[in-house]
């Protein structure tokens, strides 16, 4: 329900795809396989008490995401429109996850590329399983309301 599903079902149905402010924001993606072995491998094997940053080191700008998406789709750019940014809106999200990865040896499997690529093909394949969820927040949000 955030970034990535919202631009994608908001392109599926030909319907602008709202960035905020430049688009510049850097997010730090990781696939949901990555992410839920990693939290496996520290609930067996880390130490208790400790904590573990989970992070991909895929820090890509939310620009950049969209343009991938829509190409995926097969989608032209201009359906990107820029909106006002929400006051406070965080530049950046990252984590060091050195610890993970040197005390417990883990490192993402998926490639940025082939994991959005799995994404984009499950919202394609999956439409059954999530059109239920969806609203008119999704597919019509107010652009200055947003709430990616």
């Amino acid at each position: 329900e955030k970034f990535i599903p919202k631009t994608v079902i908001r392109a599926q149905r030909n319907l602008e795809i709202p960035i905020y402010g430049s688009g510049k924001q850097i997010r730090d993606w990781i696939y949901v396989t990555d992410h839920c072995e990693a939290l496996d491998l520290i609930l067996n094997k880390g130490s208790t008490g400790e904590i573990y940053n989970i992070s991909a080191g895929n820090e890509i700008e939310n620009i950049k995401i969209a343009e991938s998406i829509l190409s995926l789709l097969d989608k032209p750019k201009e359906m990107i429109r820029f909106v006002e940014d929400r006051p406070g809106h965080d530049v950046r999200y990252s984590l060091d996850s050195t610890k993970i990865r040197t005390e417990l040896g883990w490192t993402p499997k998926i490639k940025f590329n082939e994991a959005l690529e799995k994404t984009v093909e499950w919202y394609n394949s999956n439409e059954q399983w999530w059109k239920p969820l969806i609203n008119e927040k999704i597919l019509h949000p107010i652009p200055w309301k947003l709430s990616w």
